[in-house]
C-alpha cells in the first residue's frame, strides 16, 4: 500500500566534515572543521555529520568541539554497528544542543560474506542492537544499510522493519558505490517505503556517491519518490568520485518547484562563500564549469547567449547569480584597516580567536599582505588564517628564506633556507623550472622519499595581484596528504605547500576508515 508522504520539508544532511574528509589528503584540523561547521550553520544546514568519533582521538575531539559551538544545526557522529563506536559517538555529541548518532551496517551479500563474514540473522541482530545502544545517548538515531544499492529488497525491508520497531527515527538508503541510475534508484526508494511497516513514522533518507556521475540525479529521484532527507557535501567532495553536491540538490529543488514542491532551510546566498571556504581548507579546487559554484557557471561566452541575457535574463539563465552568493565576496579590509576591524571581520567569518598572540601574528601577516595587494577579500583572510593556525601547530620544517631564479637560456636555480626542528639548514638545486628547483632543494634537506602526486595552482581572488593557492599531494608508505600554501608569489606559495605536506607526513595521526 502506498505510504502517504506528508512532509514538504527537505532535510539537508551535510557530511563534508566526515565523508568529504575521506577525499585523498583532505584532512582538516579541529579549527578548520569548526570554521566550516560555523559556515554550514550560517548556510542553514539541518544536520552536520561532524565526523566518525571512533576513527581517531582527533576526530572525537573535533566532533566534541563542533557539538559545543553549533546551536542551530543537529550535530551527528557516524558509528559502525559496534558497541565501542556507538559509545564513542555518544560521548562525542554529549554537549550538542541537538545530537544524533548515525549507525550503519552492510546489508549486501558481497559485503556480508566478504567483509563482515556474518549471516543475515547476525546482521539483523547487530542492526537492532546498534539502535538500542544509540538510544542510550539520544532519541535521534539514524540507521543506514550500507551498500543498499546491491542488497536484496526483502532483506532490506526486514532490517528496516526491525530497526524502526526499536526506535530508529531516520532510515538512510545509500548507494555506497555509486552503482545505480535515477529511474532504478527512485523505484527502489518507492518500493521500500511501500513495503516497510510504519514507514510513515520515519524520515527516509538517501546518500549517493558519484562513481557514474549520477549522485545528484539519483538523490533527486529518491526525493521524488518519498525521501525527505538528502545526504550530501559541499562541492560534491568525498572519496573516489565524491558525493552528491549540496549546492546542486538545493538549487534543483528551489528552481524546479513545479516538480518538487519542497522547501529547505538553506540560505542560498551563502552557497558560494561556503564552497570557497571548503575549497580553501581542503585544497580541492572547484572546476570552472562546476554547476552553481564554478567560475563559469553564470558566464555567457557566445554572442547569441550574451545578447539574449542582456535583453531578457531568463532567456539563458534559470537562476540568478546573486541568489547563490556570486558577487558577495565584498572587499573586507584594506591596508589602513585597524586591528579591531580585522578581528571583527574574522568573527563575521566564523573565526573566533581567543589567543592575543595568534591575533597579533595574524594581524602582522595581514598588514604584509595588504602591502602586496590593494584589495583584500574574505577568501584571502581564510587562506591567511589557515596558514596562521598551521604555523602555530608543531612544525618540524619551516620556510625561512627562498631565492629562485629563472632566465631565458639558463637552467632555473633555487636557494632555500629552512628551519629543521629549530636548526637552520640551507640547500640549493637546479631544475626544469623555479618550482621544480625549489622542490628539489627542499628534498635535499628533508630526504622524505615521498612521491609528488599532484601540483595545483589556483588564484584565490581575481586580479594580477591575487594570492596564488598551491596544493601539493604527497604520498609515502600508504599515506596521502595535501599540503597547502598561499602567497602573491607562486614560487613561495609552492615552497610553503610542499613544506606543509612534509609536516603532515611527519605527524603521527592515523584515522580508521568507517567502511572497513
Amino acid at each position: 500500500m502506498q505510504q502517504e508522504i506528508k512532509n514538504n520539508k527537505l532535510i539537508i544532511f551535510d557530511t563534508t566534515l566526515r565523508d568529504g574528509e575521506q577525499s585523498p589528503g583532505a584532512s582538516m584540523t579541529q579549527e578548520e572543521k569548526l570554521r566550516i561547521a560555523r559556515q554550514l550553520e550560517k548556510l542553514g544546514v539541518d544536520v552536520i555529520e561532524a565526523g566518525f568519533a571512533a576513527a581517531s582521538p582527533g576526530d572525537f575531539e573535533s566532533i566534541g568541539a563542533v557539538a559545543k559551538h553549533i546551536k542551530e544545526s543537529t550535530i551527528c557522529s557516524l558509528a559502525r554497528a559496534v558497541e565501542n563506536d556507538i559509545r564513542k559517538a555518544g560521548e562525542a555529541i554529549r554537549h550538542a544542543k541537538k545530537g544524533r548518532i548515525h549507525t550503519f551496517i552492510a546489508t549486501s551479500k558481497i559485503h556480508m560474506e566478504n567483509k563482515l563474514r556474518m549471516s543475515e540473522d547476525e546482521v539483523l541482530d547487530r542492526a537492532v542492537q546498534a539502535v538500542k545502544w544509540s538510544l542510550e545517548y539520544t532519541d535521534d538515531v539514524e540507521f543506514s544499510a550500507e551498500d543498499a544499492v546491491r542488497s536484496e529488497i526483502d532483506f532490506l525491508v526486514k532490517v528496516f522493519n526491525a530497526v524502526i520497531k526499536v526506535g530508529a527515527k531516520t532510515i538512510n538508503v545509500p548507494d555506497t558505490v555509486g552503482y545505480s541510475i535515477p529511474g532504478v534508484w527512485g523505484e527502489r526508494m518507492k518500493t521500500l517505503i511501500n513495503q516497510v511497516e510504519n514507514a510513515s513514522q520515519v524520515i527516509w533518507s538517501t546518500h549517493c556517491h558519484n562513481d557514474l556521475g549520477m549522485a545528484v540525479a539519483n538523490s533527486l529521484a529518491a526525493v521524488m519518490n518519498g525521501a525527505r532527507q538528502v545526504e550530501c557535501t559541499i562541492n560534491g567532495l568525498g572519496e573516489r568520485a565524491g558525493n552528491a553536491s549540496l549546492e546542486e540538490i538545493v538549487m534543483a529543488v528551489k528552481t524546479r518547484k513545479d516538480l518538487f514542491n519542497l522547501s529547505t532551510n538553506i540560505d542560498t546566498t551563502q552557497i558560494v562563500a561556503t564552497s570557497r571556504l571548503v575549497s580553501t581548507i581542503t585544497g580541492y579546487p572547484v572546476q570552472p564549469n562546476k554547476a552553481i559554484v564554478g567560475a563559469n557557471a553564470f558566464a555567457h561566452e557566445s554572442g547569441i547567449h550574451q545578447d539574449g541575457v542582456l535583453k531578457h535574463r531568463e532567456t539563458y539563465e534559470i537562476m540568478r547569480a546573486q541568489d547563490v552568493g556570486w558577487g558577495a565576496n565584498k572587499i573586507s579590509l584594506g591596508k589602513l584597516s585597524g586591528r579591531n576591524a580585522f578581528k571583527s571581520r574574522l568573527h563575521e567569518l566564523g573565526i573566533d580567536i581567543e589567543s592575543e598572540e595568534i591575533i597579533n601574528a595574524a594581524f602582522a601577516r595581514f598588514k604584509d599582505l595588504a602591502d602586496k595587494k590593494s584589495e583584500i577579500f574574505d577568501e584571502d583572510l581564510h587562506a591567511l588564517m589557515s596558514e596562521e593556525y598551521t604555523s602555530e601547530a608543531t612544525e618540524f620544517y619551516k620556510l625561512i628564506h627562498l631565492k629562485a631564479m629563472s632566465e631565458t637560456g639558463t637552467t632555473p636555480h633555487a636557494e632555500i633556507k629552512i628551519s629543521e626542528n629549530g636548526k637552520e639548514v640551507m640547500a640549493e638545486s637546479s631544475g626544469g623550472g623555479p618550482v621544480d628547483a625549489t622542490f628539489k632543494a627542499i628534498e635535499k634537506i628533508a630526504k622524505s622519499g615521498s612521491e609528488l602526486q599532484l601540483y595545483s595552482v589556483n588564484n584565490i581572488t581575481s586580479g594580477t595581484d591575487a594570492q596564488g593557492e598551491v596544493t601539493v599531494r604527497l604520498a609515502k608508505g600508504g599515506r596521502i596528504v595535501n599540503g597547502q600554501g598561499a602567497d602573491t608569489d607562486i614560487v613561495i606559495a609552492s615552497a610553503k605547500a610542499y613544506i606543509n605536506g612534509l609536516n603532515k607526513l611527519l605527524s603521527k595521526s592515523e584515522r580508521a576508515h568507517p567502511q572497513v
